[in-house]
């Protein structure tokens, strides 16, 4: 069975107040008209093998007429699988996504035939901390650095193929991986094929879309009206940050943090457990829009038991000011 990746794990909404929402301000994430919808919006892209990371954006942003997308964590040209791209304004936050943990399926060929038991023995002594220096085809600097690999799990050997799934924090490289787990059989081994199955939040089995899948949703829009695969498609951005805890406001609070103010404790309606202080937190409506990333000033504990003082501070805005009514002065 695989392992977890550190954004898997389950937390528990703590409720300090109950509250409603105006249906006159703002959208459901899914609600929203069509243009800002993709302007929030992101797209768990199925990369194909060949191009780059930044033409497969550039493909994009022709297939939707918008000048505006990023990507969250480059694949080398032969590299497949997951490829989130941010849209328009959800660009501000693609870096909540370079951090976080990826998963992938390897083939790698070992440079000798070996017994099944001394591969597997090998492979284990990769979980965990490990070291790793940058290969010399990087962006990076070279210099040794260490990164977790939370789980490795052989999957299939035959002959000198190895098929593995491995969970690894963010700047793992796993063709250097490869690597060093043939110095340590003695024998050599290479990435032939790689392929990324998560990415934070995104999951292969979870709204994964082709650049033809793109294309066809926008021409059947184009052509029909019908907004229902182009919307299918694009994810709303909220589904990029719900690897993050989530602190939720009342709707007098929104507009204040929309111009970059901080959270205070009475605007706080509900939280997650386990957050720490200086953890990055994402800030939601009632009607669960994002309205900004933030870094927590206090444990979910403090929050919860305060009645005064900041929560958290604003870091990234994402939901543009004047989408909630203003109810705060300059002077307050």
């Amino acid at each position: 069975m695989a392992g977890n990746l550190p954004s898997d794990r389950t937390r528990e909404t703590l409720v300090r107040r109950e509250g409603k929402t105006d249906h006159i301000n703002g959208f459901l994430p899914r609600e929203r008209p069509l243009d800002l919808h993709i302007s929030l919006g992101c797209i768990n892209l199925d990369k194909p093998p060949g191009p780059t990371s930044h033409e497969v954006v550039a493909w994009v942003k022709r297939i939707l007429e918008i000048e505006s997308a990023g990507h969250s964590g480059t694949l080398d040209p032969k590299v497949t699988g997951i490829l989130p791209i941010m849209l328009g304004d959800s660009t501000r936050v693609v870096e909540t996504l370079l951090s976080a943990g990826k998963e992938y399926i390897c083939l790698m060929r070992v440079h000798a035939t070996l017994p099944r038991k001394r591969i597997l023995e090998a492979c284990g002594e990769f979980q965990g901390e490990i070291y790793q220096r940058p290969p010399l085809k990087s962006s990076v600097k070279r210099a040794l650095r260490k990164r977790e690999i939370y789980y490795l799990e052989v999957l299939e050997i035959d002959g000198t193929g190895v098929l593995f799934r491995v969970g690894c924090e963010a700047g793992t490289y796993i063709r250097k991986l490869c690597h060093d787990i043939g110095l340590a059989l003695g024998t050599g081994a290479h990435m032939e094929e790689l392929r990324r199955t998560k990415s934070g939040p995104f999951r292969e089995d979870e709204t994964l879309v082709t650049l033809h899948d793109l294309k066809d949703a926008k021409e059947i829009w184009r052509e029909t009206g019908d907004e229902t695969l182009l919307r299918r498609a694009i994810l709303p951005v909220e589904e990029a940050l719900r690897h993050m805890p989530s602190l939720v406001v009342g709707d007098g609070a929104v507009d204040a943090i929309c111009h970059g103010a901080p959270l205070a404790s009475p605007g706080l309606f509900s939280l997650e457990s386990g957050i720490k202080e200086g953890e990055k937190v994402v800030i939601y409506t009632l009607k669960g829009e994002a309205v900004a990333v933030a870094v927590a000033a206090m444990d979910s504990e403090d929050m919860m038991s305060s009645s005064s003082g900041i929560v958290a501070r604003t870091s990234r805005v994402v939901m543009a000011p004047g989408t909630y009514p203003r109810l705060w002065s300059k002077k307050s």
